[in-house]
């Protein structure tokens, strides 16, 4: 099995347990080789509700390393959510580990007042 399936599997079996609501939607992260992005969804509804990647403009511009961008992305994504008025949410890794990047991000939105 590759790669690509076995991290599809654990993606199927993330989702099966873990779904988001309008009070406590579902903070995504997506990390591919060069980037990272994080989205709070709410699955009732099937709206994003606040979105932050590596590429925006303020992170992008940083000279940092990519684990620290993802603390970033972490921090940015919680800030808008405390703008919508949100405080909690449930966290869904995407089939990584929960470790690096991912991690960085789950930091970072812990940080900006986030919890899950």
């Amino acid at each position: 099995m590759s790669k690509l399936l076995q991290r599809q599997k654990i993606r199927y079996r993330i989702r099966k347990k873990v779904a988001g609501t309008a009070t406590s939607p579902r903070l995504a992260v997506f990390r591919s080789n060069a980037e990272i992005y994080a989205q709070l969804i709410d699955d009732e509804n099937g709206v994003t509700l606040a979105a932050a990647s590596s590429r925006d403009k303020d992170i992008a511009a940083q000279k940092v390393t990519k684990v620290e961008k993802a603390k970033l992305v972490g921090s940015s994504v919680a800030q808008k959510a405390t703008a919508l008025g949100l405080t909690a949410c449930v966290f869904d890794r995407g089939g990584n580990l929960y470790h690096g990047r991912v991690k960085a991000v789950a930091d970072g939105a812990r940080e900006g007042g986030l919890q899950f």
